[in-house]
C-alpha cells in the first residue's frame, strides 16, 4: 500500500465507512426475527468466546512468525513500517476480511466447494501481499523468491485461512464477520508491536 499520509488516512476513512455500513446492518438483523438478506455477508452476532479465540489464534501464528524468523536467520530482512501505517494495517482488519472472508468464498454450493474457495482464496490473499516481487520507486521490477518471501507468503496463507475458519466453522453458528474483522486487526497491531520491538519501525 502507498503509504502517503493522505492514501492511508483515505483508506482509514473507507474503514470507517465500511465498519458503520456493517453496524447498521447487524442492528438491523438483531431487530429481525431472520437475518435482512440485503445486509451485508456476516452482520451478525457471534459469542464473546469466539472473539477471544480468534485473537488468541492470530497471536499464535504471529508468535510462530517471529520465532520462525528468528530460528531461520531472517529477522533482519523484515522491512521498516512508518509509524503512522500502523492506521493502515488497523483498517486493513475490516476492509479486506469484508472482500475475502466476506464475499471472496462460495457459499451454499457445499461443503467441497466452500472448503475449495477459502483455500483458493488464501492463495490469493497470500500473493496479492507481494512478497515475491520488488518494485521500489525508482528500481526495476525484480522478483524475490527467499526464504523470507516464502516464509512471510505461507505465514498470510495461515492467517489468512484461519481467518475463514473462524467464520465458517461450526463454532459460529450465525458465520459472523465481526471475529475476523477483530483478529486480522490484532494479527496486523501485533505485527506493528514485533516490528517496534525490533526497530523496524521508523
Amino acid at each position: 500500500m502507498n503509504e502517503s499520509p493522505f492514501m492511508i488516512l483515505l483508506y482509514v476513512g473507507v474503514a470507517a465507512y465500511v465498519g458503520h455500513m456493517y453496524w447498521g446492518d447487524y442492528r438491523l438483523n438483531q431487530s429481525l426475527d431472520k437475518p435482512e438478506p440485503s445486509a451485508m455477508p456476516g452482520a451478525s452476532s457471534a459469542s464473546w468466546g469466539l472473539y477471544g479465540i480468534g485473537v488468541i489464534g492470530a497471536l499464535l501464528i504471529l508468535a510462530a512468525e517471529t520465532s520462525g524468523e528468528i530460528a531461520l536467520g531472517i529477522a533482519s530482512e523484515q522491512s521498516e513500517m512508518l509509524w503512522y501505517f500502523v492506521f493502515a494495517t488497523l483498517a486493513a482488519g475490516i476492509v479486506e476480511e469484508v472482500i475475502f472472508r466476506g464475499y471472496l468464498v462460495v457459499e451454499n454450493k457445499g461443503r467441497a466447494a466452500l472448503i475449495g474457495s477459502c483455500v483458493g482464496f488464501s492463495l490469493i490473499f497470500a500473493l496479492i501481499h507481494g512478497h515475491f516481487w520488488s518494485n521500489e520507486a525508482g528500481a526495476a521490477f525484480a522478483w524475490t523468491f527467499t526464504t523470507k518471501a516464502f516464509f512471510t507468503t505461507g505465514i498470510l496463507l495461515a492467517n489468512s485461512l484461519w481467518f475463514y475458519a473462524l467464520r465458517f466453522g461450526p463454532w459460529n453458528k450465525n458465520r459472523s464477520l465481526f471475529p475476523c474483522m477483530l483478529a486480522h486487526a490484532a494479527s496486523n497491531l501485533g505485527v506493528f508491536a514485533v516490528k517496534l520491538a525490533q526497530g523496524f519501525v521508523v
